[in-house]
């Protein structure tokens, strides 16, 4: 955080399920939030549950960087921006995870690799500059999935983009350590129960419980940097 006396603010990419759910614990936690969202179904629930919201592209590095200056010109600066967006290049082909490789379509790797990487990339080359222009201690957070570990049969394409937004993350924290700025990737190793009607299936991460994990990251110290937290429900099958 930066002066203890000013209240803290965030900035949230994807305002649906986990999004939403970080947006309602930070509000109840006296953060200022804003929160991009591209339905206007979506930017209503933002602003009913206490957000600000903005509209943005989070492929793009000129419409994040946009985003954060609406955001700190709204709450004076932006102490916390987390990427819990879902990037998707256009319409997905083929099965979940792109299929066997062998079997995949010519455009499968742009479907399924490409957006989340790009979406990492943009976020962090963005946000990065913005906090380091800013001046003062941040959190950025990028939300992957358990893919971002290994590769399985038949979602080698969806763990490429995965473990390129891994590697672009791990890459920014290095970087921006010096400066105060502590990068943060959060890993969800398991399916997101839905914000709304959730069943409350044990093998499902709980989106509630999840938005707790980005406000323990935005609220380290400099002397307790986490920059890789994996979060695996116990009923799920756990790969150390």
């Amino acid at each position: 955080m930066s002066d203890e006396s000013q209240q803290p603010s965030a900035l949230i990419f994807g305002a649906r399920n986990l999004g939403r759910a970080i947006i309602e614990d930070l509000v109840r936690r006296g953060y200022a939030v804003a929160a991009v969202a591209r339905s206007d179904s979506t930017l209503e629930l933002t602003t009913a549950a206490g957000a600000l919201a903005l509209r943005a592209d989070i492929t793009d590095q000129a419409s994040v960087a946009d985003a954060l200056r609406q955001a700190a010109d709204a709450h004076g600066r932006v102490d916390l921006a987390v990427n819990a967006a879902a990037a998707y290049g256009g319409t997905r082909s083929g099965p979940f995870g792109g299929g066997p490789i062998a079997e995949a379509a010519p455009d499968a790797f742009e479907s399924w690799s490409t957006a989340p990487a790009r979406s990492a990339f943009a976020f962090l080359s963005a946000a990065g500059r913005f906090a380091v222009e800013q001046g003062g201690p941040a959190t950025l957070v990028q939300v992957t999935g358990g893919s971002a570990r290994r590769a399985m049969p038949g979602r080698g394409l969806w763990a490429a983009g995965a473990f390129g937004v891994r590697a672009i993350t791990l890459a920014a924290a290095q970087e921006l350590r010096e400066q105060g700025i502590h990068v943060a990737l959060l890993v969800v190793d398991a399916g997101i129960e839905p914000f709304e009607g959730a069943g409350g299936d044990p093998a499902t991460a709980d989106p509630r419980e999840l938005a707790k994990a980005v406000a323990f990251l935005a609220e380290q110290g400099a002397r307790a940097a986490t920059h890789e937290l994996q979060i695996t429900p116990l009923a799920e099958r756990w790969v150390p």
